[in-house]
């Protein structure tokens, strides 16, 4: 960048350096206070000395609300991004990152955040403290699970999850009500099961508290030790209509599909007290499901008919 530049436009507001064959944005950017929009995607950005020192507590620390570095070459979101607290739009797409870090959680007034185009496996649940996160873009990835905390998103409309490795995903994602778009083309969990799902067999403390739950034995807190009082609290029912049981920590992982927006079938994380209370599975291509998983979806079916939009093609 040129020498004097906030000299020259000491006003300047939107600055668009892409394509320009950028190695690093230097330290003349930080005394520009009004600069809110800095596009400097498609360049050769991400090497060391990359971004200027101090990014955080100069004037285009306090300004900046729009950046797009799309198109570089970092491999980690770089520390200085974390300190731009007012960022509003946030684009790393067509990097190399492998990871989000957890400090993504200090720029809460992100309203848009993309990330696709990269190598990241793994979403940090941290994620799920951006309040006004309104379009999270995370396709052609590596990703293989979404955190239920996602579901802590609540001004989110447009989640896009396309071209990663998703195999299933969290009942939790039913409580995103105002979610407008949710783009899974391309994920393997359409076409296939998570097959290495396994089932512990009960602890005797497990079987103690599940009867003492399932047949109302009354107790009182002095009756107890305070740890297994606690424990009790923790009880979860089993979602099947027909079993009225409980389960502690061994439970039946299973992937149940539930109607979205009475036209496609989402995999969605199952849980269950007994493997007596599973049905077999069925593949994508059924159409048709017993009448037990009919009626232990319908909760689930009715939640999802909340959102407006599904574009899975």
């Amino acid at each position: 960048l040129p020498a004097g530049l906030s000299q020259w436009f000491p006003a300047l507001e939107v600055l668009d350096v892409s394509g320009t064959g950028l190695t690093e944005l230097g330290e003349e950017l930080l005394a520009l206070p009004q600069l809110h929009t800095l596009l400097a995607k498609n360049n050769r950005l991400g090497g060391p000395g990359s971004l200027p020192k101090g990014l955080g507590q100069a004037p285009l620390g306090r300004s900046l609300r729009v950046l797009n570095l799309s198109g570089n070459r970092f491999a980690e979101v770089p520390p200085a991004l974390l300190e731009l607290h007012g960022l509003q739009s946030l684009s790393l797409g067509g990097n190399r990152l492998h990871s989000i870090p957890p400090e993504i959680q200090e720029l809460r007034s992100l309203e848009f955040l993309y990330l696709g185009g990269n190598f990241i496996t793994s979403i940090p649940p941290e994620l799920a403290n951006l309040p006004f996160l309104n379009y999270l873009v995370l396709c052609d990835n590596k990703i293989q699970s979404i955190p239920p905390q996602l579901a802590q998103l609540h001004s989110l409309r447009s989640l896009s999850l396309h071209n990663n490795l998703l195999t299933y995903l969290p009942r939790e994602i039913l409580n995103l009500v105002h979610l407008e778009e949710l783009s899974l083309r391309g994920n393997p969990l359409v076409v296939r099961f998570v097959r290495d799902l396994t089932y512990n067999p009960p602890s005797l403390q497990e079987l103690a508290g599940r009867t003492i739950k399932t047949r109302n034995v009354p107790y009182a807190p002095s009756d107890l030790p305070e740890n297994l009082v606690r424990y009790l609290s923790l009880a979860s029912n089993c979602p099947n209509p027909k079993c009225g049981g409980v389960y502690f920590d061994s439970c039946v992982r299973q992937i149940k599909f539930v109607d979205f927006c009475g036209k496609y079938r989402l995999p969605l994380m199952h849980y269950l007290c007994s493997p007596e209370c599973s049905s077999p599975c069925s593949s994508a291509s059924q159409s048709s499901t017993s009448q037990s998983e009919s009626d232990s979806e319908d909760e689930a079916s009715v939640a999802a008919r909340r959102m407006q939009k599904v574009l899975l093609g």
